[in-house]
């Protein structure tokens, strides 16, 4: 899909890097929801935090209203957002089929669309405002379930870079004060 983001005719090049990265974070948010398995959907650390199919179905009705409602982008019925049955694999494609029109639309869109204030709950914001504030939020769930993964032990895919289960050679995580001054 992120291939696909950087094939798309934008209206305006200077949204291209919205666009792209609207891909590719849900391509790794996808990743990482694959690594819970079917069994995983009702567990929870604690008591008082959300399950992990809890955060897949919320991440799927909140986009659903979040572009909907807030951007305008046509979405489908709310009852037809979530899958049926509710695996773990049929959440990730989901996810995914989901952002395909929105790319579709959001290319298509005016500097001047991007820039205006709409209403967004009880306030106006630019639409790139609410835009960032939504990719802002599916990194927010998406660390919370690589939390999710490393209490249950799996593996965490690499998101932005290597991790301790995924790392490749050339790979360079500034981890020292030597490192942060690099040029």
């Amino acid at each position: 899909m992120q291939a696909e983001a950087g094939r798309l005719s934008v209206a305006v090049p200077e949204y291209r890097h919205a666009l792209e990265t609207y891909a590719s974070e849900a391509a790794k948010t996808s990743a990482v929801w694959r690594n819970f398995t079917d069994a995983d959907l009702d567990w929870r650390p604690h008591p008082k935090s959300s399950s992990v199919g809890e955060i897949l179905r919320h991440q799927l009705l909140s986009e659903r209203r979040f572009f909907g409602e807030f951007l305008g982008v046509a979405e489908p019925p709310p009852a037809d957002v979530l899958p049926s049955p509710p695996t773990v694999d049929a959440y990730a494609i989901r996810l995914l089929q989901l952002a395909e029109p929105r790319l579709s639309f959001l290319a298509g869109q005016t500097g001047g669309w991007w820039l205006t204030p709409v209403d967004f709950f009880d306030v106006k914001r630019e639409r790139a405002w609410i835009f960032w504030r939504r990719v802002l939020h599916t990194a927010h769930h998406r660390a919370q379930l690589s939390v999710y993964l490393r209490l249950l032990d799996r593996p965490v895919p690499s998101v932005y870079g290597p991790t301790a289960d995924v790392t490749w050679s050339g790979a360079d995580p500034t981890r020292t004060v030597d490192a942060a001054g690099r040029k």
